[in-house]
């Protein structure tokens, strides 16, 4: 393997780690974002107050997101067997 094969695998890996967080990270961010202006509008300061709904919300969105993270990942990791095996055949 060459230099640019190798960054070209770092840079796929790090891509599909992002891929395979993206659905959870977003969606608290949107839930975290919606209960501070909740709270901020209601005067409450309660910091553990955004705790279970950010928990529940990442939890449903990897359920939804679980199969396409699977396909993902399952297409990522052939695709590094396939380059293994030409790089030791």
């Amino acid at each position: 393997m060459s230099e640019n094969d190798i960054v070209a695998l770092v840079r796929e890996t790090l891509w599909v780690a992002l891929l395979l967080c993206a659905p959870v990270l977003l969606v608290t961010l949107v839930v975290g974002l919606i209960l501070s202006v909740l709270q901020a509008a209601t005067s409450i300061s309660e910091a553990t107050l955004t705790f279970l709904p950010k928990l529940v919300a990442g939890g449903a969105a990897t359920l939804f997101a679980f199969p396409w993270m699977i396909h993902l990942f399952r297409d990522y990791f052939t695709h590094m067997i396939s380059l293994f095996k030409q790089v030791h055949p």
